[in-house]
């Protein structure tokens, strides 16, 4: 018997490397459980996605990893495609969506811890970099979590291979929920 089409929608290229990354350290092939994770360019464009989907012969399941800050968009959309009623983080579970923290960068950040990450940030040769950073006037007094998430996404292509690479080398016990929960969701 054939598995239903999955579609994991998520905002970004660094998502769906992350995820795909986390997968293949959990022994899960995507595509052989029939599913495909599509980066939407920006969470903005899920209404897009949501009705290019539904357009299909054969429509696919639909999943998805979201930014909490996003969360009352990714509900109106969801409920405008008629998916459900979103009204609350529990809802947007249930119809296969994932709040993250922030954003996922955030959540693995969190997870990992500051060495974690400074390690990962030395093996791209970036450590100097967010050093330098780190004494600009208005990163001097922020936390060093806040610090390292602002600092993957302020040159071209790092945050690309960020949230990928920490998950590479962060311990699965310490994963981020969202991932895990939609990694499941994705099997059922």
């Amino acid at each position: 018997m054939r598995r239903e089409a999955t579609v994991v929608l998520v905002e970004g290229e660094s998502d769906r490397r992350a995820l795909a990354a986390l997968a293949r350290r959990l022994e899960r092939d995507l595509a052989a459980s029939g599913a495909e994770v599509v980066p939407m360019d920006g969470v903005t464009n899920l209404r897009h996605h949501l009705a290019e989907l539904d357009a299909l012969d054969a429509p696919p399941r639909v999943l998805g990893l979201f930014d909490v800050g996003e969360q009352a968009h990714v509900a109106r959309m969801l409920t405008a495609a008629g998916r459900g009623p979103a009204d609350t983080t529990d809802d947007l579970e249930a119809l296969g969506f994932f709040a993250c923290t922030l954003d996922l960068e955030d959540e693995l950040i969190r997870a990992a811890g500051p060495e974690v990450i400074e390690g990962v940030l030395a093996e791209h040769r970036d450590l100097a970099r967010f050093r330098t950073f780190q004494q600009q006037p208005y990163q001097r007094d922020r936390p060093i979590e806040a610090q390292l998430r602002r600092f993957a996404g302020t040159a071209a292509g790092r945050k690309t291979w960020f949230a990928a690479d920490v998950v590479e080398v962060l311990p699965l016990e310490r994963m981020p929920q969202p991932m895990l929960r939609l990694l499941d969701a994705v099997g059922r």
